[in-house]
């Protein structure tokens, strides 16, 4: 009798193995169900820690709760007018009136005293133009790096910061204690002492010298060759005076403001941008996840990344739960776009993206459940195998 009940409480326990793992499985699939493997955008509805009643999304243990930004045409439309007035204040501080150009220390100046012919062997012994080199200095009066112009019996005269008619003042009243009217001409023979420096996506890249005729924004671009095929011309900067000024050329044109009347300084550096550097990411439920490059005119839509991307993934894609990702300053901000209806895609077209943002697109709760299908699968096979060779 002893042995027959042990013999059924054996058997009871082998007979329930597969009962036991199937429900093992089963639990393990609903609670999976709530987090399903990959990607996925934890949004919430309600009031978070300081956080207004409305979307937000959930924090983790590396970020805060960051409220959402619905997008719609009315918010676009403002975006767009705070960045035009943020790129006409820019204009603002750098359009005005060129600088007149004054001798500095390096500066080659060409003297001549009429009806003095002795004066011209102070410029000693004429360069052979077939043995000159391009750093070689014309012919004339060098100014050293004081500012001084040495010149007979006038001596040593401070011409630093001044015009060439003002010098021309200086030598005739000098020369004056020696001769009755003098007759002077002072003219630059070659420029020197100032600068500029174009960097970045152009076809010669390099210093350009200052000269009596200012130097405008598109001067300096066509003396360095013209933009590159790669350059990005919404995203030019000038550094002046140890502050960068960004340069939006196609928006400057559209609001009838001339890139030439914006005339560069000494020690400027303009560095145009590639559009490899200014890229944004789209991630997510699309055709083919990566980056997306602007257009040669700076701008890239909403619109214009998810066609890069191959467009939106019809099969696996939640179109309710679209998200642009932007941080600037450590200050994570996130839009939130229902594409669902083919007229949000006209708010996708007129909202711009900025350099690094993500463009996320969330998969579908019905594909999420099929991945963890997926995964769990091999487990309950496994499970139902080892209880039926139990038995």
């Amino acid at each position: 009798m002893k042995y027959s009940i042990k013999h059924m409480r054996q058997t009871m326990r082998r007979a329930s193995f597969p009962r036991a793992a199937s429900a093992l499985a089963l639990a393990g699939l609903l609670g999976a169900c709530a987090s399903a493997p990959g990607f996925r955008m934890p949004v919430s509805q309600g009031a978070a820690a300081n956080q207004a009643d409305g979307p937000y999304v959930e924090a983790t243990a590396a970020t805060p709760a960051i409220p959402i930004t619905e997008l719609d045409l009315g918010l676009v439309k403002r975006l767009a007018a705070e960045r035009r007035n943020r790129q006409d204040d820019e204009a603002q501080r750098l359009f005005g009136a060129p600088d007149t150009y004054t001798v500095g220390a390096g500066d080659v100046l060409q003297i001549v005293v009429w009806d003095h012919p002795e004066f011209a062997a102070a410029l000693g012994a004429a360069q052979n133009q077939a043995s000159a080199k391009p750093s070689d200095p014309a012919s004339g009066f060098v100014v050293d790096q004081n500012g001084n112009l040495q010149f007979p019996y006038a001596g040593k005269l401070a011409v630093a910061g001044l015009r060439t008619d003002q010098i021309q003042q200086r030598l005739t009243a000098a020369l004056s204690t020696y001769l009755v009217r003098p007759q002077v001409t002072v003219r630059m023979a070659s420029y020197r002492s100032r600068q500029v420096y174009v960097d970045g996506e152009v076809h010669n890249a390099g210093a350009l010298s200052l000269t009596d005729v200012p130097l405008s924004f598109y001067d300096a671009i066509a003396r360095a060759g013209g933009f590159s095929d790669s350059a990005d011309q919404s995203d030019v900067v000038l550094v002046r005076a140890g502050a960068s000024h960004r340069i939006d050329v196609p928006q400057l044109l559209a609001q009838g403001l001339s890139p030439s009347r914006l005339y560069l300084k000494a020690g400027d550096l303009l560095r145009v941008t590639s559009r490899d550097e200014n890229d944004v990411y789209v991630m997510g439920e699309v055709n083919k996840p990566g980056s997306a490059l602007p257009r040669r005119d700076g701008r890239l839509s909403l619109a214009d990344a998810l066609a890069q991307a191959g467009s939106i993934n019809s099969n696996t894609a939640d179109t309710a739960q679209m998200f642009v990702i932007r941080s600037r300053d450590g200050a994570p901000r996130v839009f939130h776009l229902d594409s669902r209806s083919p007229v949000s895609m006209l708010v996708a077209k007129e909202f711009e993206l900025q350099p690094k943002d993500i463009v996320y697109v969330d998969g579908s709760g019905l594909v999420r459940f099929n991945r963890v299908i997926s995964l769990l699968m091999p487990l309950i096979n496994a499970g139902l195998t080892a209880g039926v060779i139990a038995k």
